[in-house]
């Protein structure tokens, strides 16, 4: 197990534009979904509708990721801004 011990130290995560990031995932999850709904009666010919389901999910979840990261980057600035603790040496 020695040799999977870490040698350094982790480096910060990065942090982006996170929004902007899920938004134009979530986007782009619809519009595949838009493009493959005419076409739905050949995908459903050779048995690979889960290719449009598919789709139509990744632009639900994606909506619930922009929640979750627009709550996130809120609650980061106001971390951000408010003061410490008093007692916080951190």
């Amino acid at each position: 197990m020695a040799k999977w011990t870490p040698k350094h130290e982790a480096p910060e995560p990065l942090e982006g534009p996170v929004v902007a990031t899920i938004t134009g995932g979530t986007i782009l999850w619809f519009v595949l979904f838009l493009v493959q709904v005419p076409f739905y009666g050949w995908f459903a010919d050779r048995d690979l509708t889960w290719w449009v389901w598919t789709c139509l999910a990744g632009a639900g979840l994606g909506l619930i990721g922009i929640w979750y990261v627009r709550r996130r980057d809120a609650a980061l600035k106001r971390a951000a801004a408010s003061p410490p603790p008093p007692g916080d040496t951190a």
